[in-house]
């Protein structure tokens, strides 16, 4: 459940038309629920800082002061950016649907250029320790619950390659078993195919076997009634991730990149990467994935870069005939 901002205020006010923007993104651009609570809780963060006033009166003096504070509180780019974002879109829409005349152009927010994260990933050897601390039986014998729950979300990660969001939202009868696939509706609410491996499939069939209740979602909570949401997993990866003895980061989004990478080591052609990811351009997954096989840079490196004419290229010596 999102935060609500106070409500009775008046019309022009930033807490109503925050809300009004929040009711909006969710129905007509149809923006995730993830999307719409993460808008939430950055335009939370905006009215905290410049309190209760008019919409129209907010000023680049404001940005300013905003943009001084999050650099105080040292701020990452990347939580910068995503502030900054969630403001443009709430003028854009105070200026654009509400016709409020606004002191400066939205467009003129330039937020800061998110550095380039270290793709965290894990090799075979991480993901098979990972699992094994999984439980899939209790002591009496019984099926472990959560514990194949647990498994068949990380196999299916593993499997799919998809973003933690897209694969909670799938209910029972998204998937075609036969085929090895579903339909959803990813990031930008965009819809796209996405493919499962066997492995992913066999662990997803046990867990729904060991289920009782009659509730739509492919993933459920314990009471058999609502749907899973990616809060309910932070705990679990954490405490695996120990159990493991990991050191790395493990999360929903680790699993992710490791089956990115793993296409990427075997020799997957980056265009076929960028489809089974959902990323809207070639650009993003090479930003992403591109140069991290240092071992085949290597061995290509001592392959291509090499300046000696080889006999089989030299030009042919004159026969004098």
């Amino acid at each position: 459940m999102r935060w609500q901002f106070p409500q009775n205020q008046a019309p022009n006010s930033f807490s109503a038309l925050a809300t009004e923007f929040l009711l909006w993104v969710e129905v007509e651009p149809h923006f995730s629920r993830e999307t719409v609570q993460k808008y939430g809780e950055c335009l939370k963060q905006v009215w905290m800082f410049l309190g209760e006033k008019p919409v129209a009166e907010f000023s680049k003096s404001d940005l300013l002061r905003l943009k001084s504070y999050w650099l105080a509180k040292e701020l990452s780019a990347s939580r910068q950016m995503s502030l900054l974002l969630a403001l443009k879109r709430f003028l854009f829409f105070c200026r654009d649907e509400k016709k409020i005349e606004l002191p400066f152009d939205p467009g003129e927010i330039k937020p800061p250029r998110r550095p380039r994260r270290e793709v965290v990933f894990l090799t075979p050897e991480e993901i098979d320790s990972f699992i094994a601390t999984i439980p899939l039986q209790t002591y009496k014998g019984a099926a472990h619950q959560s514990g194949l729950r647990l498994r068949a979300v990380v196999e299916a990660l593993l499997g799919t390659a998809m973003r933690i969001s897209e694969l909670l939202s799938l209910n029972r009868d998204s998937i075609d078993f036969e085929r090895r696939e579903a339909k959803i509706i990813g990031k930008g609410n965009k819809e796209r195919t996405v493919f499962f491996s066997d492995r992913s499939l066999h662990w997803i069939r046990l867990y729904l076997e060991s289920r009782s209740d009659d509730c739509p979602a492919l993933f459920v909570c314990q009471n058999g009634h609502d749907r899973l949401r990616r809060d309910d997993l932070w705990r679990y990866f954490a405490r695996h991730r120990r159990l493991a003895g990991i050191r790395k980061k493990v999360s929903p989004h680790t699993l992710r990149h490791t089956a990115a990478t793993t296409l990427l080591f075997n020799g997957c052609p980056v265009g076929h990467i960028k489809v089974i990811l959902g990323h809207e351009r070639l650009e993003t997954t090479c930003r992403y994935y591109l140069g991290l096989d240092q071992k085949e840079a290597r061995a290509a490196h001592q392959k291509y870069l090499c300046y000696e004419r080889r006999e089989d290229t030299a030009t042919p010596k004159s026969t004098g005939m």
